[in-house]
């Protein structure tokens, strides 16, 4: 069933879980995250991010999410992942997304929260769901463990202190722009680690002293079990994943190519399947750690 952001949060929030959000970038993706969602019986967000645009456009991505969302046996949120603009955030609502993230979080401060305020306004007032984030939340291209080491400047931060969200500055930041979810900083990145992360687990927690709505992990992909548990428990309640997930779809149809023999048929129809699979028992594991099973 098709469900906002704030509904599949607000179980979320009243025992203490964190619900899954997943990438889709093409058909396959799609019915790998709603069929794990529905195996496992949990709620689940469907994200399309506007960097996927090459592989699938956003007209499309949400015609794929919207299907599955609607005849899924459980709660499925449709949301826009990193929106770069006002008028993106726009577009997705007018395509069904019920959830939208404003990211303005490049700009500085002000501007962040006025074009927060802007899409939360414009978004309430049809019934959808905004997230926005705070601080910086690094790239794979900028490596997490490394940086942390020899860093010199990241939006204008010459330390981890100025890129970690800051807690005074997010309890401003939520009561002026009314938004319903926070991305925040605490060290993940986004992609494949090239080195161990240096979290900061603890900010989640005096963050969580100064406002009461649901928090989210970008780049969690690669973290233990132990961290992400941690991380929830403090009060993390979404979590995006994307990048191991679609690294086992990809393992998988390499491994099952590589056993054919030398002159030995393959059908593309089958491909897919493979990936499919692996995808889905990957996405079924995240959700058993962000449930807290």
């Amino acid at each position: 069933m098709l469900v906002t952001l704030k509904e599949v949060m607000k179980d979320a929030l009243e025992k203490g879980y964190a619900v899954g959000a997943f990438n889709v970038c093409n058909l396959e993706s799609a019915m790998a995250i709603v069929q794990a969602a529905e195996e496992m019986d949990k709620a689940v967000i469907l994200n399309f991010a506007e960097v996927h645009s090459p592989f699938l456009s956003m007209e499309i991505a949400a015609n794929i999410m919207l299907y599955f969302a609607k005849k899924a046996k459980v709660p499925v949120c449709v949301h826009l992942d990193h929106g770069t603009s006002i008028e993106s955030c726009i577009k997705a609502i007018q395509l069904g997304f019920t959830s939208v993230m404003i990211d303005a979080s490049s700009d500085d401060y002000e501007k962040n929260v006025t074009t927060t305020a802007e899409v939360v306004k414009l978004a309430h007032s049809v019934g959808v769901t905004v997230e926005a984030e705070l601080g910086h939340i690094f790239s794979s291209d900028i490596g997490v463990g490394e940086s942390a080491e020899k860093i010199e400047t990241v939006n204008g931060c010459e330390d981890l202190e100025g890129i970690y969200t800051n807690p005074i500055l997010a309890k401003d930041f939520v009561e002026r722009t009314g938004v319903d979810a926070l991305a925040i900083a605490f060290g993940t990145s986004h992609g494949i680690y090239t080195t161990k992360p240096v979290l900061d687990l603890n900010r989640i927690t005096k963050i969580r002293k100064q406002i009461d709505i649901p928090f989210v992990m970008h780049g969690g992909s690669g973290l233990s079990k132990e961290e992400f548990q941690t991380a929830i428990k403090n009060g993390v309640r979404k979590i995006n994943y994307y990048t191991y997930m679609t690294l086992a779809g990809g393992k998988a149809v390499k491994e099952s190519l590589d056993k054919i023999k030398s002159g030995d048929n393959i059908f593309f129809h089958d491909i897919p399947l493979i990936g499919i699979k692996a995808m889905k028992e990957n996405v079924k594991e995240a959700i058993r750690m962000f449930s807290m099973m």
